[in-house]
């Protein structure tokens, strides 16, 4: 059996990958977010808020079971939140905290124990980290989910030159799958053009149809999962180069 971990499997991209990973043969899927919305005889939900980190603290280890006859296991955080759109400066401080736990203090502690319990197994391990293209330019208004992708970004390079050292065989990729037709971009529409100069842009972007829809990108990722990692394929991917 093969088994994949997804956070934000309730919506979006994760829900979309859910779907598609289950319509592969002698596949379970694990979702992990607020609500279940997937279902599957082979899926299984584990409720949890990923900006609780007391909740995440104490209920990783249900997330995280032994499979002894699992094949492959794979984890995708791809839970993110981008927050109130708006210049530093003009925020609430518990903003910050909200975004950077959701994005990127949660997705660490789930590779951490994900490298934990499943390190010594001798079948394919993979942590595939959803980015973003904010992760390596500025954007205005977007200060906190930026940072945060970034810091996943290098939190990936940074874990794959470890497993490399250790040579355990796991590949971690850090991937940004460009603009997707998803809430979070309904969010981004609406935002005001005084904390956010690209609105208009982004608002472009649907009323001419450029939003790639998830189940579309959800089938490229599913297809890279399961092919063979390239020695010469860099952490830090674009839909683009799968």
């Amino acid at each position: 059996m093969h088994y994949y971990i997804i956070t934000g499997a309730s919506r979006g991209l994760g829900k979309a990958l859910a779907e598609a990973l289950l319509r592969q043969p002698d596949t379970t899927v694990v979702g992990v977010s607020r609500h279940a919305t997937v279902e599957h005889e082979r899926y299984s939900h584990q409720p949890l808020d990923l900006s609780d980190m007391l909740a995440v603290q104490n209920n990783l280890h249900k997330v995280f079971p032994q499979w002894p006859d699992a094949q492959s296991v794979t984890l995708i955080n791809n839970a993110a939140v981008l927050g109130e759109i708006g210049y530093l400066g003009e925020h609430q401080n518990e903003h910050f905290e909200f975004v950077f736990d959701v994005n990127i203090v949660a997705p660490a502690m789930f590779m951490n124990t994900f490298l934990s319990a499943y390190g010594q197994l001798s079948v394919p391990r993979t942590i595939l980290n959803i980015s973003s293209g904010a992760a390596q330019r500025a954007v205005d208004g977007w200060g906190a989910y930026s940072a945060s992708k970034a810091a996943l970004d290098a939190l990936s390079c940074t874990a794959q030159k470890e497993q490399d050292l250790r040579g355990s065989g796991i590949r971690i990729r850090s991937l940004s799958p460009g603009i997707l037709d998803t809430t979070m971009q309904e969010h981004i529409r609406t935002a005001d053009e005084h904390n956010f100069s690209e609105a208009a842009k982004f608002a472009d972007f649907h009323a001419e149809g450029l939003l790639a829809q998830p189940e579309e990108v959800a089938a490229k990722i599913v297809e890279w999962l399961q092919k063979e990692t390239r020695r010469d394929e860099t952490v830090v991917l674009s839909i683009n180069s799968l």
